[in-house]
């Protein structure tokens, strides 16, 4: 029934950003098909919940600012439970070629002569424009689509390319940046990008609680301090953003609605710090 799930092998399957629907048909196959998941601490109690009662649930997630499992002790647990002869979902949020640390279990499977294959995911950047009903890429506007992420090991600011990420025509999609965010905001604007660059900020994307913010690029630190809660945040930054902008305004669209439009009481916060 899964000839290519046989005893004793690895998928790394992405669960999407959390709408278990966003879930492919492949990877729901796979994950009613193992013996064990190893799960991320981002995937959602929703997608969760498609594990099997007898299908053993371990997290292993990692979260910023919190105690998680360390990456040699995730890739030991997946190597010893392949090599009893389970089945092993190592699930992942989003995809998990995007942000997911995945070559660190990929070589330590194949160092071990386990065999490991990959189950696309739908990435939150790609989930965060379709709930506002909008493109990332804009034909002679934004030409360029960059994934970056905000988040380094042991907590320090990343050291980034900022004057390569300054690029007006582009989209800018940051993961894991809601900490970051004055040192994303200095960076692009001392790499030359305006000031009122247009940015999106979606927290919990996908997921009921969705809570979406648009702000700029110099009220970024502010917006990100003051407007978003506990959940992960996708920082989306650039000049397709503000189309975005335009369709709330006008109220033709329908993906933009529940957009946070609070430019004057952030203004008040940067005139009061």
């Amino acid at each position: 029934m899964h000839a290519d799930f046989p005893a004793g092998s690895v998928w790394l399957v992405g669960a999407g950003p959390g709408d278990p629907e966003l879930l492919t048909r492949k990877a729901e196959r796979l994950v009613r098909a193992a013996d064990i998941v190893f799960h991320d601490a981002l995937v959602s109690e929703a997608v969760l919940a498609l594990v099997p009662p007898h299908v053993e649930r371990r997290s292993v997630g990692k979260r910023a600012g919190r105690h998680s499992a360390p990456q040699p002790l995730i890739c030991d647990l997946i190597v010893k439970a392949a090599r009893s002869g389970q089945r092993v979902v190592r699930l992942k949020g989003g995809d998990p070629s995007i942000f997911g640390r995945s070559m660190e279990e990929i070589e330590a499977c194949r160092s071990a002569g386990i065999a490991i294959q990959i189950c696309a995911g739908v990435t939150t950047a790609s989930a965060a424009a379709a709930s506002l009903g909008t493109s990332l890429t804009l034909r002679g506007l934004a030409r360029r689509l960059v994934f970056v992420t905000a988040h380094t090991k042991g907590g320090a600011m990343p050291d980034l390319d900022w004057q390569a990420l300054g690029d007006p025509e582009a989209t800018l999609a940051v993961y894991m940046g809601k900490d970051a965010a004055p040192h994303i905001a200095k960076g692009l604007r001392d790499a030359g990008l305006d000031a009122d660059t247009p940015v999106i900020l979606i927290e919990n994307v996908s997921l009921p609680g969705e809570h979406r913010f648009a702000t700029r690029l110099d009220l970024l630190p502010v917006a990100a301090r003051t407007a978003l809660g506990d959940g992960p945040a996708m920082i989306l930054i650039g000049k397709a953003m503000g189309a975005v902008l335009q369709t709330n305004v006008s109220g033709q669209g329908t993906g933009a609605e529940g957009i946070n439009f609070a430019h004057a009481r952030l203004v008040g916060h940067v005139e009061a710090a």
